[in-house]
């Protein structure tokens, strides 16, 4: 009898031993990574082209822009981060649009009617369009909102972000792309 129970303790404690193991390596591998420090496979790759309709304008059209820096934001007026990033993009569009530097924010998964008065409200002044259907975010692998895409001059990725973006980064990837480092 008590070697029964001792190979059924043997058996468990085995069982154990393997969900613990199991767990380590999931964690290890990625669950308790930063998930704004994965790379996106688009990153070296031409960015996927796109014309969408803006909110309140013409379509924008991705290839049309060939020749400048894009900045290509996914956003949402119920996404809080969102608006934490906000006025990073904005001081970049003024301060970097006259350098042939265009930013456009991507309305995901959102009302019109929610995404005019977010525009309003915070003062939008870059172009924004709407991904109706969502097409464009899933060409992108958006993993969620906010996410950042900055596109050179030849139409490759060239920097993703996931979350917020922030002002100082923004502004030094651009700047390194206009002194011809990227």
């Amino acid at each position: 009898m008590s070697g029964r129970v001792t190979r059924r303790r043997a058996r468990l404690l085995a069982g154990v031993v393997a969900v613990v193991a199991v767990i380590v390596v999931l964690l290890m591998t990625g669950l308790g990574k930063d998930p704004s420090v994965i790379a996106s496979p688009l990153v070296g790759r031409a960015a996927p082209n796109f014309t969408l309709p803006q909110l309140d304008g013409p379509p924008v059209t991705l290839a049309k822009l060939r020749g400048q820096i894009v900045v290509i934001n996914f956003w949402a007026s119920w996404c809080t981060e969102c608006q934490v990033e906000q006025a990073a993009l904005d001081q970049a569009w003024r301060r970097f649009r006259d350098s042939g530097v265009v930013v456009i924010g991507v309305d995901f998964e959102d009302s019109a009617g929610a995404a005019r008065g977010y525009v309003r409200t915070d003062g939008v002044t870059y172009p924004v369009v709407a991904d109706a259907g969502s097409k464009t975010a899933l060409a992108y692998g958006l993993r969620g909102v906010p996410e950042t895409f900055v596109v050179n001059s030849s139409g490759r990725i060239v920097n993703h972000v996931i979350g917020p973006v922030g002002g100082a980064a923004l502004a030094s990837v651009i700047n390194s792309m206009l002194t011809g480092a990227q």
